[in-house]
């Protein structure tokens, strides 16, 4: 038996997912996340699941982890002590920005706090032009005296980022090795090695970033590594945020890589249960204990974008210009709101009820855990309203306290507004779900979808409760429910492939462009790209390089990609291209201009190397729908309120077993809400399929 193993840390919980890559045979194991040391549960989780599984570490063939290490390092403001070296006369790239703004009306908004301050960014006397021609050539003195201010200060890592560094290299390069041989323990991060793209801020930010977390994620890694390999287990991949895992090393030279890695797995396992299913059209809802997260998935293919933003104001939509530090790598494209168990329900100065964006997260966590929280959350209503056990949670494993979450709800929500606890707590979740609506809203219809045509695919330990609801609210009529919801993300680590990607500014009119000059950019990308692969040790005939490439109308500001043949670049690869971003233009804006001048901007490469493929699937248990009847209890409902409603065991409901609701079904790891007027059907995998009947 060898056994893929992946590991996600959430905001309340680490999951821990092993699959049989022979029978598909899937376990999971779940422990509270230890926010002072990330590691240590993940390291309790691993011989947790081993261990109940009965799976022996020489049985492991691979070892994936979800971390949310860099994300966290920036939000809190914990990276490492950086610099940054730019081109004379260009060292306040970083607080000079863009002029975008996330609230465009607010006069007085503070734009995000710089991760590398004032006396931290030093200057060098180079000029390249913009056709990448020596202006002014690099002062080597500058680069000593660079040596010594990272000597007295103590520097952590060092980020370089030069004016026109993207078509020549050369003094980046000699900054590079000068800095590499005088300081051999400090990481050197050079924007032609991170991002070699156009955007002058864009590459100085995300280089940065690169500089700010590189030491953290270095130091995390490493001890995980360590512990993992004492345990007898294999080589530790890491997810990234495009939707594949990459090792160690390769994650250390862009750490900016693993900035959405949770929630991107849980899109590509998402994505797989789709392919299984034959379900190519899907809407992905993760809803965990700190935020939830929303993607679309459009014939089988996930979107990714690399228009992200991390950090700055948690109120704001990260992926509105303004809001924190740009990085210009691929990311799947995803909204993600802060509405998840955990999230605080509170009410405003004005009385108005609001819930997050603060959080109770794994510590103290929410009132009903009972180890120290005092806020009412959303566990607390959705325990109140009686969609969870009031006993217990996790198999009995958790014991909840439900007397308190209702004091919590009547002290700090109930009362002040003057109502009863069931109305408070059923107005938090209206709040939670309809922030939770606008973010399906945001990937499916302002792309150009209409949501009524996807099924929604629903997951996370929270998922499952409120999946219904958004159905109904977005006029889905089938909703899905994968085996082991809780621990799904950490199921998609083991369903995906190694991915890299590669860019290349290549700046010309398209009809201007010459094939030759694509052509050998694209194989420049592709010697590299086949380093990598070679490094990682997959076999060359599990190697995949997609081609894509960023284009724009001529007067735009900003580009769309597309995809591109594989081959030698030819003339008709090229119209093809143009055809491609007219239709997509058309698909993304609502409409295209033929006529007008199209710009190509940058070369993409994505390189893969496959990992055998899985079949998941839990498959049902052995009894009828009345076997696998646990008992019932009074549960509150929009259509309706109060009913005596059936509770049921998934574990024990077999294949075909079909429940009416109004009901709830309870697993190990989650628990599923079906409304009145949806019917719920477990299939041959161990998917529970909910279908609307209210027309």
């Amino acid at each position: 038996m060898s056994w893929r193993v992946g590991v996600d840390i959430g905001g309340t919980f680490t999951d821990v997912a092993l699959v049989d890559e022979e029978t598909g045979q899937i376990g999971i194991a779940k422990v509270p996340t230890t926010p002072r040391d990330f590691g240590q549960g993940v390291v309790q989780g691993l011989s947790i699941a081993l261990e109940e599984h009965g799976i022996a570490a020489s049985n492991v063939s691979l070892l994936s982890h979800a971390t949310t290490v860099v994300t966290n390092a920036i939000l809190e403001g914990k990276g490492a002590h950086a610099m940054l070296v730019s081109t004379k006369g260009f060292r306040d790239v970083l607080e000079l920005r863009r002029s975008s703004r996330s609230s465009l009306y607010d006069m007085f908004q503070d734009a995000p706090g710089l991760l590398i301050p004032r006396y931290c960014r030093l200057e060098v006397n180079e000029r390249l032009d913009a056709a990448g021609e020596i202006v002014t050539p690099l002062d080597e003195g500058d680069i000593d005296a660079v040596i010594s201010f990272a000597k007295e200060n103590k520097i952590e890592a060092i980020a370089v980022s030069l004016m026109f560094s993207f078509l020549n290299d050369v003094h980046e390069r000699r900054i590079g090795e000068k800095l590499r041989a005088a300081l051999p323990g400090v990481p050197i991060f050079l924007s032609s090695e991170v991002l070699p793209e156009i955007r002058e801020f864009e590459r100085a930010s995300t280089t940065a970033v690169c500089a700010y977390v590189g030491p953290i994620l270095e130091s995390y890694l490493q001890r995980l590594a360590a512990a993992t390999g004492e345990m007898g287990l294999p080589d530790l991949y890491v997810m990234g945020s495009s939707g594949g895992v990459f090792d160690v090393a390769e994650g250390l030279k862009m750490p900016a890589m693993a900035i959405e890695s949770g929630p991107a797995a849980g899109v590509i396992a998402a994505a797989l249960i789709g392919q299984q299913l034959n379900k190519p059209n899907l809407l992905s809802f993760d809803m965990g204990g700190t935020t939830a997260k929303a993607s679309l998935i459009k014939d089988g293919i996930v979107e990714t974008t690399s228009e992200y933003e991390v950090g700055g104001d948690g109120n704001a939509n990260r992926w509105m210009n303004g809001t924190g530090h740009p990085i210009r790598v691929p990311v799947i494209d995803l909204a993600e709101v802060s509405a998840g168990g955990g999230s605080i329900a509170w009410i405003d100065p004005g009385g108005s009820l609001k819930v997050g964006p603060k959080s109770a997260g794994a510590e103290p966590g929410p009132v009903c855990y009972d180890a120290g929280g005092t806020e009412p959350t959303v566990t607390d209503c959705n325990l109140t309203l009686g969609y969870l056990d009031s006993n217990a949670l996790l198999a009995g494993r958790l014991a909840i306290r439900a007397d308190k979450a209702k004091v919590a709800i009547d002290e700090h929500l109930a009362n002040p507004l003057g109502i009863g606890s069931d109305a408070a707590a059923a107005g938090v979740l209206n709040v939670v779900n309809a922030s939770m609506a606008e973010a399906l809203r945001i990937v499916s219809v302002e792309r150009g979808h209409d949501a009524r045509e996807f099924s929604l695919v629903a997951f996370g330990g929270a998922g499952p409760m409120h999946a219904a609801e958004l159905a109904g609210e977005l006029g889905i009529r089938e909703v899905i429910i994968p085996p082991i919801p809780g621990g799904f993300s950490a199921l998609g680590l083991v369903a995906t492939d190694l991915k890299r990607d590669y860019v290349k500014t290549h700046f010309i009119p398209l009809d201007q462009a010459d094939p030759a000059a694509v052509n050998a950019a694209y194989a420049e990308m592709e010697a590299s790209a086949k380093e990598m692969l070679r490094a990682a040790k997959i076999p060359e005939k599990d190697w995949v390089m997609e081609r894509s490439a960023d284009l724009r109308y001529g007067r735009q500001a900003y580009e769309l990609t597309v995809p591109a043949r594989a081959g030698d670049v030819t003339p008709d690869i090229l119209a093809e291209l143009a055809q491609l971003f007219h239709e997509k233009h058309r698909l993304t804006y609502g409409h295209d201009n033929p006529d007008e001048t199209i710009q190509m901007v940058n070369l993409r490469l994505t390189a893969i190397g496959r990992f055998d493929e899985i079949e998941l699937g839990l498959g049902g248990g052995t009894g009828t729908s009345a076997e696998a009847q646990k008992g019932s209890r009074s549960v509150w409902f929009r259509q309706g309120g109060r009913q005596d409603c059936a509770i049921y065991d998934c574990a024990k409901l077999a294949t075909a077993a079909e429940i009416s609701g109004p009901a709830v079904i309870e697993a190990v790891d989650s628990t599923i809400v079906i409304p009145p007027g949806w019917q719920a059907r477990m299939n041959e995998t161990g998917h529970i399929l909910m279908e609307n009947n209210n027309g």
